[in-house]
């Protein structure tokens, strides 16, 4: 689980073909990888990875063919800036919103605009994604926790503080970009249950009937 809070931005440092995907070396910058063991987690442009190897500047981690088409991770180069998250520990701080670092489909930036120190971005989505984005809701944009200002049929606008700005990647961002997108997965659980109907019976209020049947009380 992650919080779409970026911690560091790394660098792509090898892309090597492996097996039916491939395999990465991000160099981690400033992130504190004091407390990475092999096998844990770490969001790459808000796609979730796991360690596999730890060098000293950074870590490896494979990527399957099926993460490689679904995500803007296939796109990348040696060189290319990514952000990077540790998944979060339980006693972490939610700053942002619950990320689970499985993309959800990409978007395109079709609009920028700077004022000042501030960036507005305008995005667009597949239709099947846009029902799931709401205004002032959250979404995941290349693993940062965003807020949404706007929202237009399939497109959806974003304003960008400068400290983020700054220390994400999304300074870079240009019109035609891609983007991986996570929508809120709590909108996700929420229209699963409107579309339950009778599949999934809702019990509301606690009865002594309710209570005994779970062991709370002798039946």
């Amino acid at each position: 689980m992650f919080t779409g809070i970026i911690e560091a931005t790394g660098t792509l440092a090898v892309l090597a073909a492996k097996g039916d995907g491939m395999r990465l070396h991000i160099n981690t910058g400033k992130l504190d990888m004091s407390d990475v063991a092999l096998g844990d987690s770490i969001a790459v442009n808000g796609v979730c990875l796991t360690v596999v190897d730890l060098p000293r500047n950074g870590f490896w981690a494979d990527v399957s063919d099926e993460t490689l088409r679904l995500t803007t991770l296939s796109s990348l180069c040696v060189g290319s800036y990514v952000n990077l998250e540790k998944a979060m520990p339980a006693n972490g701080r939610f700053g942002g919103h619950m990320v689970s670092g499985h993309v959800d489909g990409l978007g395109k930036i079709i609009g920028r605009q700077d004022n000042g120190r501030f960036v507005k971005f305008h995005v667009q989505v597949p239709p099947e994604l846009s029902r799931y984005i709401a205004h002032k809701g959250s979404v995941c944009v290349d693993g940062v926790s965003l807020t949404v200002n706007s929202v237009d049929a399939n497109r959806f606008s974003l304003t960008i503080v400068p400290h983020t700005v700054q220390e994400t990647i999304m300074g870079h961002y240009a019109v035609g970009d891609c983007l991986n997108i996570e929508v809120d997965v709590m909108a996700r659980y929420i229209e699963r249950l409107l579309n339950a109907g009778e599949e999934v019976p809702l019990r509301t209020g606690v009865t002594p009937e309710l209570l005994a049947e779970h062991g709370f009380l002798p039946q």
